[in-house]
């Protein structure tokens, strides 16, 4: 087996299924390739179809009117229970994430799914996005992995669960006509994070009024937070004048393009035109999809992704060399995703063997099911939901990041001491449950399937010299060649 089909398979995927190197090795670069195309989407472990965003954000409303007739009547016992069921919603959407990544045919694509979510970071520990997270996922980040950027950006910036994240859906202007009824005003956080964290960089070229003028171009984008159509979610007093709100604030517009769930509210709206990083532009929904367009194919936003691509890919600290193509490729291409992937597979720099990533826990216990090949039939969802609670342990979790800046893709975050005896732990802990009839010889091919001419020869004599399969299975999994990809 090839050492760029190893490559192929733990640089790029998620870890080898049984017989996945051999799969790779005539093509490794094609066989990448290949599996770039619109993410395929997880498969409810229970059977029950995942709700759509509109749906879910109807469920959320009637959740929160509930909640508040709940505190009013001192019902403690019914309002946990609500609580719980948001809760499930997102444990069932994580579950079948993570079975997604245990069993996919197409690694890689999987892999450009796990990238783009993260960059575009949403957080469950803003609890009212939790049962909304998978379904950002599955609507706005894995339909779009091989297309636009802008498109992206645009199905990003208009999900509920983003909008909620950061505050847009209640970021009102105060020259707007609910503005002045209600003596609400802008929140900046989605016209600062989508410049500074989404699309130009924090070295981008804008300033502190450039972030409030894209939040006046952003304002009215937003979610209808009102369960009964009132005023509630426009401040103190506005309830009285419910009729009035549900008449005049609370008719929105079609907008295509938009994802599930998104509302543009006129009447929320910054009325004027806005002058943003030198450019002025028309109030209303179209002011804001042009700024949208306009960052999504600026050459900062060029330069800013094709390196984050890189690092997480690639190294640490990429090859200058392997940037300046991927730059050049997004902004020749006006974004195209498909070809920054391609652009990445066919630089040389890209399958340098010195070039390691230290895997996060979730591609680390991901890697290690895959060698498995878990979960078994037997107890399936059991095994899918111990996978997920052991990367909770090791501080690692899909869209649980503390900030808006998702989780690190550097390794030196997962590689400190505590990670790695975790880590060890852990290995020995899977080693103590393997069938005593399975011995270190048969682990030793499982050693070259899982990482092929990368295992070096140490690590493949204390496998093959442990005293028992358990034991042999405990070294491959905690070894650097499989901790690293």
């Amino acid at each position: 087996m090839s050492l760029q089909a190893a490559i192929a398979v733990n640089r790029f995927g998620l870890g080898a299924l049984p017989g996945e190197i051999a799969s790779a090795a005539g093509d490794p670069r094609q066989w990448l390739i290949s599996q770039i195309g619109p993410a395929d989407q997880p498969v409810p472990l229970n059977g029950e179809p995942f709700k759509d965003g509109a749906q879910l954000v109807k469920d959320l409303q009637a959740f929160r009117q509930q909640r508040r007739e709940l505190k009013q009547d001192g019902d403690n016992k019914d309002l946990r229970a609500f609580v719980k069921q948001q809760r499930e919603v997102l444990v069932d959407e994580m579950a079948s994430r993570f079975q997604q990544g245990f069993t996919s045919p197409r690694p890689f694509a999987e892999r450009l799914v796990w990238f783009w979510s993260n960059h575009f970071t949403i957080s469950v520990q803003n609890p009212a996005v939790a049962s909304l997270a998978g379904a950002y996922e599955r609507e706005a980040i894995r339909p779009h992995i091989a297309g636009k950027f802008e498109d992206m950006l645009l199905a990003v910036a208009t999900h509920p669960a983003m909008l909620i994240y950061l505050n847009n859906a209640q970021s009102i202007g105060p020259d707007s006509p609910a503005g002045q009824m209600s003596r609400r005003g802008l929140n900046e956080n989605f016209g600062r994070e989508l410049m500074e964290l989404y699309s130009l960089g924090v070295d981008g070229g804008y300033t502190q009024a450039d972030v409030i003028a894209l939040a006046r171009l952003l304002t009215g984008w937003s979610i209808d937070i009102t369960p009964g159509g009132a005023g509630q979610g426009l401040g103190k007093g506005a309830g009285r004048f419910a009729p009035f709100f549900q008449a005049r604030f609370n008719q929105p517009e079609a907008v295509d393009g938009a994802s599930s769930g998104f509302r543009y509210f006129p009447a929320r709206h910054e009325p004027g035109p806005v002058t943003l990083r030198g450019k002025t532009y028309s109030d209303g929904f179209a002011g804001g999809r042009s700024a949208i367009h306009d960052l999504a194919k600026d050459p900062a936003t060029a330069k800013f992704i094709a390196t984050k691509f890189a690092r997480h890919f690639v190294a640490d600290t990429p090859s200058p060399q392997l940037v300046a193509r991927l730059e050049r490729s997004f902004r020749d291409t006006q974004g195209d995703l498909k070809a920054l992937a391609i652009a990445m597979l066919e630089h040389p720099s890209a399958w340098d063997a010195g070039a390691e990533k230290m895997r996060n826990p979730v591609e680390y216990v991901t890697a290690s099911y895959r060698l498995l090949g878990l979960p078994r039939a037997q107890n399936s969802e059991q095994q899918v939901r111990g996978a997920m609670q052991v990367c909770r342990m090791m501080g690692h979790f899909p869209m649980a990041a503390p900030s808006p800046k998702g989780w690190s893709d550097l390794s030196a975050d997962w590689s400190g001491p505590d990670a790695i005896l975790s880590r060890i732990e852990w290995a020995q802990a899977l080693g103590s449950r393997l069938p005593q009839n399975i011995g270190a010889g048969q682990i030793a091919r499982l050693a070259d399937q899982a990482i092929g001419e990368a295992l070096s020869q140490q690590t493949r004599s204390a496998i093959a010299s442990a005293p028992t399969g358990g034991q042999a299975l405990a070294l491959l999994v905690s070894s650097p060649e499989f901790q690293r990809r």
